[in-house]
């Protein structure tokens, strides 16, 4: 590579960082303006992480499957342990999932093969799953999104072969 159009790279990377932080700094700025308003700064985060989202409802998981959707489950092992496995899931812990959905990053996954995977990200309860969506949209992945309701909407609905009972007996035997 000629140091011209290294420099030229360079300009071009340090201009969309340029853009990048702009863009952090207004979301700061709502962020704090929305904060004031209901109190919480997670709240109004999240509030405007959902606003970005097509989120999905349990009973239209099946559904994104079949047309190839990747569904990523970000809760910790304990927590797996706990509630139970989605075996139709593709588990990425929380740590480490821009990393390996971003099509470009040498540490990605082979699902990971452009910006218009449809990735399906599952939490327990449908909370950091929104955070965590909305990160996948801001490195461009488009199509991110996520299950309202997380794990215990899929155990409701008894969607996946995940049992609604199961969380009800482990509720009661303390787990």
């Amino acid at each position: 590579m000629s140091r011209a159009s290294e420099a030229t790279g360079n300009m071009r990377r340090a201009s969309e960082a340029t853009g990048n932080m702009r863009r952090a700094s207004e979301a700061t700025g709502n962020m704090r303006r929305a904060s004031e308003a209901t109190g919480s700064r997670i709240e109004s985060l999240l509030s405007e992480a959902r606003a970005r989202l097509r989120r999905l409802p349990a009973a239209e998981v099946p559904d994104a499957l079949r047309r190839g959707a990747v569904l990523v489950d970000i809760r910790p092992a304990g927590q797996r342990a706990i509630e139970g496995e989605v075996p139709q899931a593709l588990v990425i812990e929380r740590n480490v999932l821009e990393w390996r959905c971003d099509p470009t990053s040498e540490a990605r996954l082979p699902q990971a093969i452009g910006d218009d995977v449809e990735w399906v990200i599952l939490c327990s309860e449908g909370y950091t799953s929104s955070l965590a969506a909305a990160a996948l949209q801001d490195l461009g992945l488009s199509r991110a999104t996520d299950v309202i309701g997380g794990y215990r909407a899929l155990a409701a609905d008894g969607v996946l072969g995940v049992s609604a009972q199961v969380l009800q007996w482990r509720a009661a035997a303390g787990m």
